[in-house]
């Protein structure tokens, strides 16, 4: 262990855990301002999360997005790319399941139109990623503000297509015709009636986005393209000199980001809403940031985090609800308090763990 490093229990796990309590101190003591208990706070966030299967059910269901969004900026992340375009790409993979849906759902079941959906997500979110990649590896342009601007492109874009063109005809709302039952997931509770999942939309495509933290875990750890994206975004004047393209890499490790931040829309708009619509992301994508930074851009790591910030959206309903004075703007507050601690404040406890640990690194010969 060289200077400077952690174990992996520590890096993996304590840094996280200790950014998390941090994060929670500090609401606490924001509640603890408003005249409120804070353990009753935390009492009725994990009744609404976590308390009854119905709940759970819904915790699952926003923790389904998270893993996708989380997973678009991990993948980014391993080639030292910072994709902050999943709110774009994923409006953009809407559009990808939307036209799937439409065409396939009157004539043949789900499980047919399911995989036009899924790579129609996928390409539709890639394609709306290939040019800020591109841009960064041959032009310069730093993805950062690319893919910020192309969040407003793809917001005006979807606002242009559901007002002129995919506009369910004799409607005022900004969204498609609802799709039958050929374009539409089954919910847990119909696959699993027993569970009692009761009316949370928690769907199948839960399943597909554990599947796609395998296929990254395969992609990043075992396979030659994903050492070389990994070696990129440790040393890319090394990883140049090595014989790897830096435009290559860049590229289509956009193209994988935007891909499965596009697949984010098969659980909204196939499995939940049924049509397509404004507004579906809600800021997802922005939250897809933290939970790869708090599952510290390994797939198990996204799962946990992405349940845990799909608690907070959860509980924070049930929380609001029996607790009037903590409003869904405080329960924004404590997420964002979460996202600080997990993401600018994350190196703030590891200094003092390096000198805590130092003791124990073997001597250099």
């Amino acid at each position: 262990m060289t200077a400077g490093q952690l174990p992996r229990w520590v890096d993996l796990g304590l840094i996280p855990f200790l950014n998390l309590a941090a994060a929670f101190l500090v609401s606490g003591l924001v509640v603890l301002l408003i005249g409120e208990n804070p353990l009753n706070a935390v009492y009725y966030l994990l009744l609404g999360s976590v308390g009854s299967v119905e709940g759970f059910g819904y915790t699952l269901f926003y923790a389904t997005n998270f893993i996708f969004t989380g997973l678009a900026v991990a993948v980014a992340f391993h080639a030292g790319l910072f994709n902050i375009g999943g709110e774009g790409q994923a409006y953009i993979g809407g559009l990808g399941v939307a036209f799937a849906c439409l065409a396939l759902d009157q004539y043949v079941p789900w499980y047919v139109t399911l995989p036009f959906a899924v790579v129609g997500s996928a390409i539709m979110g890639a394609a709306w990623a290939l040019i800020p990649g591109w841009l960064q590896a041959a032009r310069g342009s730093h993805v950062v503000i690319t893919t910020i601007m192309f969040n407003f492109i793809a917001a005006a874009l979807m606002g242009y297509l559901l007002n002129s063109v995919m506009k369910k005809p004799g409607s005022m709302q900004l969204e498609t015709r609802t799709f039958e039952d050929g374009g539409r997931l089954p919910f847990l509770n119909d696959i699993f009636p027993s569970a009692g999942f009761g009316f949370a939309p928690v769907n199948l495509s839960l399943f597909i986005a554990l599947i796609a933290c395998g296929l990254v875990w395969l992609l990043i750890w075992r396979t030659k393209l994903g050492f070389e994206i990994r070696s990129f975004g440790a040393n890319a004047t090394a990883a140049v000199y090595a014989g790897i393209s830096p435009v290559r890499i860049t590229v289509i490790t956009m193209l994988i980001s935007g891909g499965l931040a596009g697949m984010m829309a098969i659980n909204e708009i196939m499995g939940s809403q049924h049509r397509l619509l404004t507004d579906f992301v809600t800021g997802y994508g922005f939250v897809g940031i933290a939970v790869a930074l708090m599952g510290r851009a390994h797939p198990v790591g996204i799962i946990l985090a992405a349940i845990l910030f799909g608690m907070l959206y959860q509980g924070g309903a049930e929380l609001s609800f029996e607790m009037p004075s903590i409003t869904r703007d405080m329960i924004i507050v404590i997420q964002g308090l979460v996202i600080l601690f997990a993401g600018a404040l994350e190196y703030m406890f590891r200094p003092a763990l390096i000198r805590m640990f130092a003791p124990s690194r073997p001597v250099s010969a």
